[in-house]
């Protein structure tokens, strides 16, 4: 299988300005992705998708090559779907071949030891055109109703240990066969879900807050010594 790898990272942040470039310690947040890229993955060349020349210059900085994405593509309300889309025919315009895309988040930048290597065996298996994480999710969870609360996944007085596990999304990592990344899908109908049981998992950066709490636990976890 040729892979290559994808990181998008646009200029705009409404509710945290920056932040794909805010240091994390002692790097700035996308360096992260693109480390833990090059440590996992020494083989594959690494893209970075921005609108923005500041993140432009850190990519370069770090060793990954840059797509200028268009403005259209860098809005609130454009999908992932799009901008992988569109990465995908840049790099074949320019006779770059691969069929798998692996795309990662520059918000998600702790990751688990062994994720990517597990997530690849089960893609060469060759059963999947497509993988993306998943983590358990333990809550009661309902809907107000004119200031009712609806159980949606349990009952009152259900133990939470009875409960059905769900699952959501975690944005940890996405992997997706060529043809189907340009068709403007990431997930395909032979999709594979990986779960991560890990905190790294319930970590995404949107504001201050939360670049704290992965602060936290870059240090509780000794995440800076994977980069030795």
């Amino acid at each position: 299988m040729k892979y290559v790898m994808l990181i998008a990272a646009r200029g705009g942040s409404k509710r945290f300005p920056g932040k794909n470039i805010w240091p994390l310690k002692d790097k700035p947040l996308l360096a992260h992705s693109i480390l833990y890229s090059q440590r996992v993955l020494p083989d594959t060349e690494i893209y970075v998708s921005t609108d923005s020349e500041e993140i432009a210059a850190v990519a370069r900085e770090y060793g990954a090559k840059v797509i200028d994405r268009p403005k259209e593509l860098s809005g609130d309300l454009c999908t992932s779907d799009l901008v992988l889309q569109h990465a995908a025919i840049e790099l074949l315009l320019t006779g770059k071949e691969f069929d798998y895309m692996i795309h990662i988040q520059v918000t998600n930048p702790l990751r688990p030891e062994g994720m990517m290597e597990n997530a690849l065996k089960i893609i060469e298996s060759g059963q999947y055109d497509s993988l993306f994480t998943v983590s358990p999710l333990v809550r009661k969870l309902g809907r107000l109703v004119d200031g009712r609360f609806i159980p949606w996944n349990f009952v009152f007085g259900q133990r939470s240990q009875d409960m059905e596990t769900l699952y959501f999304e975690n944005g940890l990592l996405y992997i997706s066969h060529r043809d189907l990344i340009l068709n403007g899908r990431i997930r395909g109908d032979s999709l594979y879900s990986q779960i991560v049981d890990h905190p790294f998992g319930y970590l995404d950066i949107d504001t201050k807050e939360d670049f704290e709490e992965v602060e936290y636990y870059y240090m509780k976890y000794r995440y800076f010594e994977n980069y030795k």
